[in-house]
This record gives structure tokens, sequence and C-alpha cells, in this order.
């Protein structure tokens, strides 16, 4: 571009307080070269993942830098689409409160919910086993409290955005993120994209067969065969029925714990634990031979658990088809939250040049 243009663009960046001047460089002979740099300040960008029972909201400046982070819980009373905006609205407003942020301020933000999501009209068609959350136009209904760009993501998808934003895939362009806790999903980032499927369902793997176990049909509202025997709720029915059968008669709310007592060397759990790992094992494998990623990524409270993950990476090292290296996720419970950041700051450039 000629001078006079760069100028003009520089002059209209200015006026729209886009640009800030940080001094003169260093002269090449002439006049010295007025330095400049994006105003990351102007405006802030949230990412949130919604949760069965809790909302995670990051605040980050337009650059993605971390203003704030915080968890609210979701009472049970107040899990339907309209009650948790209620509670984000008022969370998001007290964050932006502290950092003395007015709402004109926030540029875009994306929101992940754990569920089959149409992500071009952000509409959540399903989430297992919630009736509240079913074919849900969350982007319409964010509409009516937010006046920034808005953004609705399936969680899993969100998760393997995180991962490559900041996280241990920076460096891939085609991987895949396993996100195992209450539910069993996979995001399916290939040349640089997500996948979303022509039924937006890429990815749910939670609905796969799994042999000598069930025999039911996937069904759109409930969880899935996989779901039900490597999600939380699944290992805890296991270990409730075996731990009662053996005398034992340890109740455990938490699946994670169960895995925390095979890391104790509890043979009852080392048992659950090596049985939920040759599962997802397999997942892995099979998921290989069709993508042949160089990489996988395993996150959830579940899925990055040493006791499940450590025995899986045993086992595929193995194999000597569709090798591919298989990492814990590095953000843990905000990798959803930083898919968000990510998505919102790739599509505020529209906002932010006001057309």
């Amino acid at each position: 571009m000629s001078a006079p243009t760069v100028a003009n663009v520089i002059s209209d960046l200015d006026d729209l307080g886009l640009i800030q001047w940080i001094g003169e460089g260093v002269s090449g002979g002439g006049r010295p070269p007025e330095n400049l740099r994006f105003n990351a300040e102007y405006g802030c960008l949230a990412g949130v993942d919604v949760t069965v029972d809790a909302l995670r909201i990051l605040l980050t400046d337009l650059n993605g830098t971390l203003l704030e982070e915080q968890n609210e819980a979701l009472p049970k009373e107040a899990r339907s689409p309209d009650d948790v905006i209620g509670v984000l609205r008022n969370s998001l407003k007290a964050i932006m409160q502290r950092r003395n942020l007015p709402s004109k301020k926030l540029v875009a933000m994306t929101v992940g919910v754990a569920g089959i999501t149409n992500a071009k009209d952000g509409i959540v068609v399903s989430v297992s086993d919630s009736s509240t959350w079913r074919n849900v136009a969350l982007r319409n209904l964010l509409k009516e409290h937010f006046a920034c760009a808005l953004f609705v993501e399936n969680d899993t998808n969100l998760a393997a955005l995180g991962e490559h934003f900041r996280g241990v895939a920076q460096a891939e362009e085609s991987f895949v993120f396993i996100g195992i806790g209450s539910g069993v999903g996979a995001g399916i980032f290939l040349n640089g994209q997500i996948v979303h499927g022509a039924s937006w369902s890429a990815g749910e793997i939670g609905y796969l067969r799994v042999p000598n176990v069930s025999s039911m049909q996937p069904s759109l509202y409930d969880f899935g065969a996989l779901e039900q025997v490597l999600g939380g709720p699944g290992i805890l029915r296991s270990w409730n029925a075996v731990s009662s059968k053996s005398g034992q008669k340890t109740k455990l709310r938490k699946a994670s714990k169960v895995f925390d007592l095979a890391l104790e060397g509890d043979p009852l759990a080392q048992k659950i634990a090596l049985q939920r790992a040759r599962l997802l094992k397999d997942v892995i494998l099979n998921l290989s031979l069709i993508l042949n990623p160089n990489l996988f990524v395993v996150g959830g409270d579940l899925g990055a658990h040493a006791a499940l993950l450590e025995p899986t990476m045993e086992m595929l090292q193995k194999s000597e088809v569709a090798v591919a290296s298989v990492l814990p996720s590095s953000l843990g419970n905000s990798a959803v939250a930083w898919g968000g950041i990510a998505v919102s700051m790739r599509n505020s450039e529209q906002t932010l040049l006001g057309n």
C-alpha cells in the first residue's frame, strides 16, 4: 500500500481507539518511524463453559491475556437455559465491575455446552439426559441480555480449540481431543478446523456401540452406550456393585475417587480402571485407523487421570499401525473456556471495525 493509504488506515484505527502510539523507533537515516501497536485494552472477550452443575467464565483482553477466571455453582433448581443465562449475566456483570469495565467493552462471548450443538445457528440440539436442553435457540436467548457478538459451540469442540490455542496442541494442525467426565465426547480438529459433520454430530463418540455390553440403539436424549460404561456414572455404578459384593461397601460420590483408590493400590478400583483403560485404548485405536492424526489429547475429570491414562498409553505402545502420540490436557478444566476465548478472538474483528 502507498504511504497515504497506510496513513488513512492508521488514522481510522486511531479514531476507533484500536491502536496505541508507543514512541519513535530507530532512524534508518531519515525521519524516525513512529511505532504503534494494537490496543488490546480497547475491549474484552469472554469464554464460558456450561457444565451439569457449574459455570466457568474466563475474561480476557483482546489479545487473549487473562483478566479473570470465575466458577459459579448451579443449584439443582437453576439449571434450565433461562436460569443458566441469569447466573451468567449476574456473574459476568460482577466480574466486569471489579475490572471497571462497562458492559459495552465486551466485544464477543462464546458459550460451550455439553451436547450436540448447531454452531451455525447457535442451537443446542440436545444434552443427554436433560429434558430442558432440547432444541434450545441459545444464541437468540443470549441476545436478549448481551449486546456483543455471540457464539455457541459444543464443549468438547471448544476444548480442542483451547488446546490448539494455548495448550499441548499448539503445533498441531490435525489432532483429536477426547473428553471424559460425566459424558464422553471427541473434538476432531483436522487441517486447522473443527469437523462438525452433516448433522453436527461429528465426535459424538459417547454413542459408539460397545461389543458384548449393550445392543441398544443410539438415542438422542439419553447417554450413549460408551458413555454408560466409560463416563462417570457408569464407573460409579461398577464400583458400588463390586464393592458391595465384596463386602467393602465403600460409597463414593465421584468417579474420580475410584481412580484415586486405584492409584493407592485398591485391587477392586484397579480392576475397574484397567477395564476402562482397555476400552479407551480401543476407542483411540479405532479413531487412529479412521483419521490417522498425529496426536490425541485426553482431558476431563476422568480422561486425564493417571489411573486411566497411563495404562491406556502403555497398551497403545504395542500398536504397530496408525501410531499416534497421546498426551493429557494441559489446560484441565479450563480447556473449554479457553476454546471459547479462541472463537471469540477469531470472530471479533468485524465487531471491532464496526461492520
